[in-house]
């Protein structure tokens, strides 16, 4: 089983031409309310891709949490603790894609920045009893580091997600066996852009092993002194958004299954493209058989590490 602890969101994704530039008023096509959240994303996604999910996250008491727990309680996980916390609202993200997918997101936590440590203890039995754990950092990092000790003690493999990226506690590296930045993200935390060198750096903090996600370059792992590239599929993208997310869940989930991780990244990789092919995030999460299809006959962008 893959557990995941995160966050859980409302989505209100408004589509654009184009990203507008600082202090600039555009006009919108369409407003969509959906659901999100990167826990609940990656918790949807890994389901999709065929594990068995645990999932722990907490919402408000309030008309946007009931929708929440209406939806999830739908998503056939094997076991789901969802709190409701009366003192915060739901969290929320306002999201702006244009014509090419590519997104602008600001999220407002919410409750999820309420989701406690004392909560991961209560609720300890999820994770002892699953075989990946996947954790994010939509929920404080006081959280983030309970669930890895929790999970290492019980001897999990763990998948940290640093999503938004903030600055990480020596511990939390020597915990992860498995970090996954985007471009991004590795470029906050290692204070260098070439993708290779910012993994190089990551792994020396202390992380087991590194797989940088490059959107439509696909990815790269650093494994020991071993880099891989993991070429991209070619699909026709309408919407970025949940794409990494996609790419996390179906990782877990072929990693708790027992691939290799080079296998499971490239089943990554074709999740996180297919996610781009339809609107919103947790409505785009594909299925297993869509994944196995693209990973078997899809064309693959030619290998790049520029």
């Amino acid at each position: 089983m893959v557990v995941v602890v995160g966050s859980s969101n409302i989505d209100f994704t408004a589509t654009v031409d184009r990203l507008p530039a600082r202090g600039e008023t555009l006009l919108g096509h369409r407003l969509v309310q959906s659901f999100g959240g990167k826990g609940a994303n990656q918790a949807v996604a890994a389901a999709r891709a065929g594990a068995g999910v645990g999932f722990l996250s907490k919402v408000g008491s309030d008309s946007h949490g009931d929708l929440i727990e209406q939806h999830l309680a739908a998503q056939g996980f094997s076991r789901m603790a969802l709190l409701r916390d009366a003192a915060a609202q739901t969290g929320v993200a306002m999201i702006l894609v244009d014509a090419a997918g590519e997104n602008q997101i600001v999220v407002v936590p919410g409750s999820n920045q309420r989701l406690t440590p004392a909560d991961v203890q209560h609720h300890a039995g999820l994770i002892s009893d699953a075989r990946v754990l996947l954790i994010q950092m939509e929920i404080p990092i006081e959280t983030v580091q309970e669930c890895l000790r929790l999970a290492k003690r019980h001897g999990l493999l763990t998948i940290l997600n640093p999503a938004p990226a903030c600055p990480l506690p020596t511990e939390c590296f020597r915990m992860v066996d498995i970090l996954t930045p985007n471009e991004r993200e590795a470029c906050v935390l290692s204070g260098v852009t070439d993708p290779a060198e910012a993994a190089r750096i990551l792994m020396s903090h202390g992380a087991g092993t590194v797989i940088v996600t490059r959107g439509a370059e696909g990815a790269v792992v650093l494994r020991g002194q071993t880099f891989t590239q993991i070429p991209a599929f070619i699909v026709e993208a309408i919407d970025s958004t949940g794409a990494g997310d996609a790419f996390n869940g179906a990782l877990a989930c072929g990693l708790a299954e027992g691939m290799l991780i080079e296998a499971a990244v490239e089943m990554a990789v074709a999740a996180g493209a297919l996610a781009t092919t339809g609107q919103g995030a947790q409505a785009a999460m594909p299925s297993r058989d869509r994944i196995d299809r693209l990973c078997r006959f899809g064309r693959r962008r030619s290998r790049s590490l520029s």
